[in-house]
């Protein structure tokens, strides 16, 4: 049996080099070319090894499906789209942003049918090969060619449209979209055809193509203690394409911050409780806007908290995150959030936008970062007043009864609203039940948290106390810093302080910043007060020209 699985390795490997060697060669979709699973215990064996506990993995490989199949809806259409096709198409796609691809299929260079097989070709051509794969991608929509196609027509009546027409995105898969399957990466929900989330309805009225989902970490983070980040039963093990098996991804967005990061999509949507834009966003050196609680919509998003969820644009640049962050905008009758939001009807970025005259405070603590000290330094040539300060810790004792007692009432709503008829789970005792029937396959690092969710006794008046006192700790934190200096913004490092800005519902913006000697990504964030996410995009934006920071990984730079 090794014998045979090293033969189709090889085999594998050989057609795919070839294929990358012709020109004029298509890729193959057949049981010819078998897709090559991960050596889950080679492979796993390597990672004990691993100076951080967390990343000492038990399983690397999807065990609830079989990711090959997911290509298979467009085998006809990618066995026309050749590799010459994706070769002349690289330069106007890989890193570029929305505003670029747009202009270059207004020049007739591509479709954006061929925009969307690119992007099927490129998941493809890496996730299939078990040296460059990264388990981003838990499912394709297998009509988004075919949606692609209609956008093709609709795009020749010239008439106005939002800059995110025709741009395959990737939803993480704890956003309902009706089309294919909303898990949140676990196994009892594998089968979840619900209808869409408000942003999704938003997204494809503005004329996005759903490309499909992405991996996360199993229930956004919040199953089990001690876990590596972006592990679920449904897409397995998510890799950082900077240091596949070396740098953790971040979590939970984990999928979206990769997909992102390797060009697998023009752009991603993530979700945030406490860090979970910042954090992927951040280790995969992409741009991440955790909005402020209400700006976007959470219906039909699977949830954790009501008080500190939201939704966010995952994107390579600022421009386009200002984009994405447009086209989900709107009030929703069915999150209440929404209804006293305050936010812009256009995030359109100004080319003028500029760090001069800004004042941004930033941490004594973080000082010691080299990185951090030589963004500052940039800043300050730029025109920007820095101010160094030393805040006064602040207690956010009830942090995680929050979460267990919200997640305790706000899951059996989704389940009972947003879920399809498949579904017959109706709390979190009835997820821990299920996973109970086959540990190793559904929750290899057990579900602590979820037990711990099950044994909560926190009263609705208890919860609503520590909410309130957890919102003030958050802002006093803050506040302490902001009012008595003005800033504009302040500065951490990836989610640093995502904590403090969840509590306090304060937005947060991370830009990549640099890299570490050993080559892993890190970010930084900007911090501002309620409803001010065109501060802070304009800002990033600032910086962004300034630094030039970002770089596609080396594995996926073609």
């Amino acid at each position: 049996m090794k014998y045979y699985t090293l033969l189709l390795c090889t085999l594998f490997l050989l057609v795919a080099c070839k294929s990358r060697q012709g020109s004029n060669t298509s890729v193959e979709i057949s049981e010819d070319i078998p897709y090559v699973q991960m050596d889950d215990i080679g492979e796993i064996e390597t990672q004990q090894s691993h100076p951080l506990p967390r990343m000492r993995f038990k399983k690397i490989n999807a065990p609830m499906r079989e990711v090959s199949t997911i290509w298979n809806p467009f085998e006809k259409e990618l066995s026309s789209f050749s590799e010459a096709k994706y070769r002349s198409m690289v330069p106007y796609v890989l890193e570029k942003s929305i505003p670029e691809i747009q202009e270059a299929i207004r020049y007739g260079i591509f479709t954006y049918e061929q925009l969307t097989l690119f992007y099927i070709y490129r998941i493809y051509t890496y996730e299939s090969n078990p040296q460059t794969r990264l388990n981003a991608i838990i499912s394709l929509n297998p009509n988004a060619v075919r949606e692609a196609r209609a956008k093709d027509i609709a795009f020749k009546d010239k008439s106005l449209k939002h800059p995110i027409f025709g741009m395959p995105i990737l939803l993480k898969d704890n956003i309902n979209f009706e089309g294919i399957p909303t898990t949140a990466g676990a196994a009892v929900l594998k089968d979840n055809l619900g209808k869409d989330a408000f942003i999704t309805s938003q997204l494809k009225a503005h004329g996005a193509i759903i490309l499909g989902k992405s991996n996360l970490s199993e229930w956004a983070y919040f199953m089990c203690e001690g876990c590596p980040l972006g592990y679920s039963a449904m897409g397995g093990q998510t890799l950082n394409p900077y240091g596949r098996k070396l740098f953790e991804s971040g979590g939970s967005s984990s999928g979206s911050g990769v997909a992102t990061a390797a060009n697998y999509a023009v752009a991603t949507v993530g979700s945030e409780t406490s860090g979970s834009i910042l954090s992927p966003s951040s280790l995969n050196s992409i741009v991440g806007l955790k909005p402020t609680v209400g700006v976007l919509s959470r219906s039909g998003i699977v949830p954790i908290s009501s008080f500190l969820d939201t939704p966010g644009p995952m994107t390579k640049n600022v421009t386009d995150n200002a984009i994405l962050l447009s086209a989900m905008l709107g009030k929703d009758k069915a999150d209440k959030a929404t209804d006293t939001a305050v936010y812009m009807p256009s995030y359109q970025l100004k080319e003028s936008s500029t760090l001069k005259g800004k004042r941004l405070g930033v941490f004594s603590s973080l000082m010691s970062d080299s990185i951090y000290n030589e963004v500052i330094n940039l800043m300050r040539r730029e025109g920007a007043e820095i101010v160094v300060m030393d805040p006064k810790p602040t207690s956010l004792n009830g942090f995680l009864t929050l979460l267990t007692a919200d997640m305790k009432r706000d899951l059996p709503w989704y389940l009972k609203n947003y879920t399809g008829k498949n579904v017959k789970v109706r709390s979190v005792e009835d997820v821990v039940g299920f996973n109970r029937k086959d540990s190793l396959l559904y929750m290899p690092y057990g579900q602590g948290l979820f037990e711990g969710i099950v044994s909560d006794t926190t009263s609705l008046e208890e919860l609503e106390d520590v909410k309130a006192s957890l919102k003030l700790s958050g802002r006093t934190f803050f506040n302490s810093l902001m009012d008595s200096n003005t800033f504009d913004a302040i500065l951490s490092i990836n989610n640093f302080h995502a904590s403090y800005a969840a509590v306090a519902h304060y937005p947060c913006l991370t830009v990549p910043m640099g890299y570490k000697n050993n080559g892993e990504p890190i970010g930084l964030t900007f911090i501002a007060k309620p409803y001010q996410e065109l501060v802070l995009l304009e800002l990033g934006y600032a910086f962004e020209r300034a630094s030039n920071a970002r770089k596609i990984p080396v594995l996926y730079k073609n």
